[in-house]
């Protein structure tokens, strides 16, 4: 019985993705679905590719946490246009939710649409929510089991970003093994090694990111 419910929401919510994704479409708005633990790194991710392709792209945001505006803040500071989604202890976005603030953002008007997801790295890959590309964001600072740990992920993305890579001195992560065992689970993977701190690696990133919008 457990399994059937659980099959009975995920269906129903591909129902609502795939409208969603029509929406997207007649738009003309490429939507990444950001995925990662809490801290990795993503509303940072953001600001750099925000940043990095002023006056390239027009990008809008959908933050999703779990309570708080924080990120959401950070990313208007910028100018970028942002809908704040707060799950209420919900650990992903669905694509219900997604509908919901669509007409928040003027979606005719950009050409990516980047959905920060919550903070997690199991629920938020089960979930699509219409969009054309999932990407996962990858901490050093998470240590190199992650992967096998969490295979689903890594399996669903399209591109694997490894933040904080500066840490790396101060760390026992083992970088060449985290680019293995993904590469085992998805042999398409693209993976960027950046430091949002630093810049180094982002602009790899942003040029590949800018290349996938028509």
């Amino acid at each position: 019985m457990k399994i059937k419910v659980v099959t009975n929401i995920l269906e129903a919510n591909d129902r609502i993705a795939a409208e969603n994704r029509k929406v997207f479409d007649d738009a003309g708005v490429f939507v990444i679905n950001l995925m990662s633990g809490p801290g990795a790194g993503k509303t940072s991710l953001l600001e750099t590719t925000i940043k990095d392709l002023k006056g390239r792209l027009k990008i809008g945001v959908i933050e999703g946490d779990i309570a708080g505006t924080d990120d959401a803040q950070r990313i208007d500071s910028l100018g970028a246009p942002v809908v704040q989604i707060n799950t209420g202890g919900g650990c992903h976005l669905d694509a219900n939710m997604i509908t919901e603030v669509m007409n928040d953002l003027p979606l005719k008007d950009l050409d990516l649409l980047i959905i920060e997801n919550v903070g997690n790295l199991v629920c938020p890959a089960e979930f699509n929510v219409g969009e054309h590309m999932k990407a996962m964001l990858l901490s050093i600072a998470e240590g190199h089991d992650k992967p096998l740990k969490y295979p689903l992920m890594f399996q669903k993305s399209s591109a694997l970003i490894l933040n904080k890579i500066d840490l790396l001195p101060y760390t026992n992560a083992d970088l060449e093994k985290i680019r293995k065992d993904s590469l085992s689970l998805n042999p398409k993977l693209m993976i960027f090694e950046v430091s949002c701190r630093t810049g180094e690696g982002t602009g790899e990133w942003t040029k590949w990111l800018q290349s996938l919008v028509k």
